[in-house]
Order: C-alpha cells, then structure tokens, then sequence
C-alpha cells in the first residue's frame, strides 16, 4: 500500500463517520444557564501525555452572554450540565474545575490557555459552537481550530488535527495566561467518573 495515499486518506475517513446526535430539551437548558460578571473570554484546554508531551485532546470554555464548553468528541459524561451536540451548558468555575479533573491523571495533564475578548466575539464563538456538532471522533482539534480561526483576532489560528499546534498557535495571542493542571490517579477515566458524579450529587 502507498503509505502517502493512506495517510492523506486517513483524515478523510475520519471525518466521514458520523457522531451521534445528543439534544437535551429546552427546559433542561434553560434551567442550567450560568452567566459570569466578568470579562468575557474563551479558554482553550488542552489534554497532553505526561511521558510524550503530545496532545491528546482540544476543548473551548467559551464565555459570552452563558459560560458553555465547547467539547467536540468529548468523553465527560455528567447528570447536572445538560448537552447539545458536544456543547455542555451551565458551566460553573465549579463545574469547570469538575471537567478538568475527569481528563488529568497520572498519565495525562491539562493546560489550559485563557484569553479576554470583546462581548461580540464572545458571542460569535457561542454561536459557532452551538451550530458545530455532532463531531466525529478524532476531530476535535480540526473542529476547535476551525471554529477559532473564524473569529476576529483569531485568524493567525492555523485549522490542524494536531492539539499541540493549535496549543502553539493559542499560545501568541496578545494576553494568553497559561497554567497547567496535574493529578497523580490512576490511569482510568471511569474511576474520575464516577468520584465526580458523586460528588456532584452530593453537591460537594
């Protein structure tokens, strides 16, 4: 086989496959809303190999007239934040925190990328998101870096498969603050998942 051909065709297939539609009813969103009094701003979290430092995952916190993550293909699955197609609505600071701890472990770590942008931008990106999904499996740095680079002030956001260099990318917008995030549990998301669907109950 022509390694080239396959590898060209690879992305092609990817995005072929169709994801499931999630839709959660209008009432169940409505009650979930949550709106910050701060600026607004998108953050671009990025989940990396602790041994190999690659990127393994791309999502967006988007913070507008209702603070939504924007997780296309995502994995975190939860009882309080209602979904629409990879959009999680509802996302407290709380929340927030609940979803970054489910993707850090002893083998994966978190950076998470936070930039203030006008309200209108803010807006745009809700928008964006809300209209982007289902995303299929693999795509969720295509997906993300395509809906950045639409953006006014975005456009040196190059669109790629690769979470590293959207992360690179993210990283030489004017007023990025950077941090990372670490845990040291075990290497089983379904663990995380079901600690923080506890605690989540119990309103911790």
């Amino acid at each position: 086989m022509d390694r080239r051909k396959f590898m060209i065709g690879l992305p092609l297939a990817l995005s072929g496959c169709a994801a499931p539609s999630v839709w959660a009813p209008e009432d169940e969103v409505a009650r979930s809303i949550y709106r910050s009094t701060g600026p607004k701003s998108l953050t671009l979290y990025t989940m990396k190999n602790v041994g190999s430092d690659s990127g393994a995952h791309s999502s967006l916190l988007i913070d507008a007239s209702q603070r939504i993550m924007w997780d296309p293909a995502g994995t975190f699955k939860q009882t309080i934040m209602p979904e629409r197609n990879d959009v999680l609505f509802g996302v407290s600071p709380r929340l927030e925190q609940f979803f970054v701890s489910y993707h850090a472990r002893v083998t994966f770590y978190v950076v998470g990328q936070k930039v203030t942008v006008p309200a209108e931008v803010a807006e745009q990106a809700l928008n964006l998101a809300l209209v982007s999904g289902p995303v299929p499996q693999a795509n969720c740095t295509r997906e993300t870096s395509r809906l950045l680079r639409q953006l006014p002030g975005f456009e040196s956001i190059r669109q790629t498969w690769f979470p590293n260099k959207l992360q690179e990318d993210f990283a030489k917008l004017p007023g990025v603050h950077t941090w990372s995030y670490r845990e040291s549990d075990q290497d089983d998301k379904s663990v995380a998942a079901v600690q923080i669907a506890e605690a989540i109950k119990e309103g911790q």
